[in-house]
């Protein structure tokens, strides 16, 4: 299981003292635009896998939360698994955020941080990356 915090910071996301209030439909549509700004060749290689939203703030710190058996990971065992799960928690996102614009910037970030790990891409290698 890994998560993701806020770009430029080492550790847990902090709170801007402001709180945006994105209506949850809204976040849910930035979601999916996030997911349908992946390359396509990228989106057509994942594999069972769910993407959620989880509108409460869960663990204090965590944005995202990648949770199954990465690709680079999976056997011939793997067949017949739940749907590994990507969890993007709204409220943790609209707590660092000043505007609309930062929390959809927030999401895309998350979003394809978490589809990293889902690719077997660890936190570290991913903060190299820019995400």
């Amino acid at each position: 299981m890994e998560g993701v915090a806020p770009r430029g910071l080492p550790g847990p996301a902090s709170n801007t003292g402001t709180v945006i209030d994105i209506d949850p439909d809204r976040f849910e549509e930035l979601v999916s635009e996030a997911l349908d700004g992946l390359p396509e060749d990228l989106g057509g290689l994942m594999s069972n896998v769910a993407v959620t939203v989880q509108h409460e703030a869960g663990r204090p710190g965590l944005l995202g939360l990648y949770q199954g058996v990465p690709l680079t990971r999976r056997t011939t065992s793997y067949a017949g698994a739940l749907p590994d799960r990507i969890t993007i928690f709204r409220r943790a996102i609209c707590r660092i955020c000043d505007t609309e614009a930062e929390v959809a910037d927030q999401v895309r970030r998350t979003v394809v941080h978490e589809v990293g790990h889902h690719f077997g891409i660890g936190d570290a290698r991913l903060r190299q990356l820019g995400w």
